[in-house]
């Protein structure tokens, strides 16, 4: 008997194992920021500067990463991400054994080395996911698969270190030791993995024009100009609403750190939700009603977050921790502006595809070079929060909000107007 299909399902489990690392250690950042408060005393802007680093990584690599899935392919550009990722784990594990003058600066490098690595993984693990299950509908339900286990990660990581840190009055950088091994022990797992198997190689459009050339081909469209700004403006929103809230329910001593955690996993468990949903109606539904609609019901979630009693407390179902130690559903004890800002989630769980698909429709042979200026955008994801943070500590936690209203204004804008095709040669098309 002669199989002439051969089986990549241990590749496939691979793939869809670092579509949740992407997550696990992106959304790491958001509450080590809190236990960096608590150990070094520093602001909520600078606790959300490893949350920066990671994300302006993005900036740095996106199109050099790119250039290195021309050059070198898909296979070997994942096992650079992954060992580059083992990197950036070990340098914070490392800040945790070094003297409290240099822990911070150490901490932020590794936040910021780890970053490097998200970036290139998430230009591979699609494409490679497609590839391995044959493209078409087999190869987009693997992407769905892994989409949906990166929402899960995301949802399991704050609250896993909420565990960790218990309600202890001076959290430390120890604390979150286990999570750091678990990463680096997938890392090395993984890159064992691919380095043994063989896999096909995703196709590379090659173009004759040079990159530079289409890359300013592609900025000469006005609805893909605002839709980069949307993606930038999206990301910081989506990792802004949970990260602050993070820190301020754990400054709310009704709530307290753990409680605070489990609550922003709650966040993410919705995004996971949110995204399910989206895939079962994105076929009927067009992404500009998709973007349009959750980008109005997000506004008006948080404008009911700012403008509501924070002294007014609510019971929420929250993902916390069971008697026999594990993770269950139980009911917490919030202030309703926290139920206002998790519910947050399930509408920017489908924003990045539907803004993606508007913001490149009608590009042609600039999609590809467009793809990549988007990477390099996913920046916002460590500006914004940044800045939000920052006006968090000037004016407090809930005025803080109005960082993330504006954008959520500016998303609908882009559904209703901007996304609107003028230029007269795709009109053409």
């Amino acid at each position: 008997m002669t199989t002439k299909k051969k089986s990549y399902a241990l590749p496939i489990i691979m793939m869809i194992v670092l579509f949740g690392m992407i997550s696990f250690v992106t959304n790491l950042a958001a509450p080590m920021g809190q236990v960096l408060k608590e150990q070094f005393g520093v602001s909520n802007f600078q606790g959300l500067l490893g949350n920066a680093a990671n994300f302006i990584a993005y900036a740095v690599m996106g199109i050099p990463g790119g250039m290195m899935l021309q050059r070198i392919g898909y296979k070997k550009t994942a096992l650079i991400a992954i060992a580059i990722g083992f990197l950036g784990v070990l340098i914070q594990f490392l800040s945790g054994h070094s003297p409290e003058s240099a822990a911070f600066s150490i901490y932020l490098l590794g936040a910021f080395v780890a970053g490097f690595s998200m970036c290139l993984l998430n230009t591979v693990v699609n494409p490679m996911l497609n590839t391995l299950g044959g493209g078409g509908n087999k190869g987009n339900q693997l992407i769905q698969v892994g989409g949906s286990f990166n929402s899960l990660m995301a949802t399991l990581t704050p609250a896993l270190v909420g565990i960790l840190i218990g309600e202890a009055a001076k959290a430390n950088i120890k604390d979150v030791f286990p999570v750091l091994y678990i990463a680096m022990g997938v890392f090395a797992l993984v890159f064992v993995v691919l380095l043994a198997v063989k896999i096909p190689e995703p196709h590379v459009a090659e173009s004759k024009e040079p990159l530079g050339k289409l890359m300013a081909g592609a900025l000469k469209y006005r609805h893909f100009i605002l839709g980069a700004i949307a993606i930038f403006v999206y990301v910081g929103v989506e990792v802004g609403t949970p990260g602050i809230m993070i820190y301020w329910l754990s400054d709310t001593p009704e709530v307290g750190k753990t409680i605070a955690g489990f609550v922003a996993g709650t966040y993410w468990f919705l995004m996971l939700i949110g995204r399910l949903i989206g895939a079962s109606v994105g076929n009927k539904v067009s992404s500009k009603a998709m973007l349009s609609s959750t980008s109005l019901v997000g506004l008006v979630l948080i404008l009911l977050t700012i403008f509501s009693s924070t002294s007014t407390m609510v019971t929420l179902p929250v993902l916390q921790r069971s008697a026999i130690g594990g993770l269950s559903f139980g009911m917490a004890d919030v202030p309703i502006n926290a139920m206002y800002i998790v519910l947050v989630g399930l509408c920017t769980s489908i924003m990045w595809g539907s803004i993606f698909n508007l913001a490149v429709e009608g590009l042609g042979k600039y999609t590809a070079a467009a793809s990549g200026l988007f990477m390099v955008l996913v920046c916002g994801g460590g500006i914004l929060p940044a800045f939000q943070g920052f006006v968090a500590d000037k004016a407090g936690f809930i005025t803080s909000y109005w960082v993330v209203a504006l954008g959520l204004a500016y998303m609908l804008f882009y559904a209703l107007a901007g996304s609107k095709i003028v230029h007269k040669e795709i009109q053409k098309q």
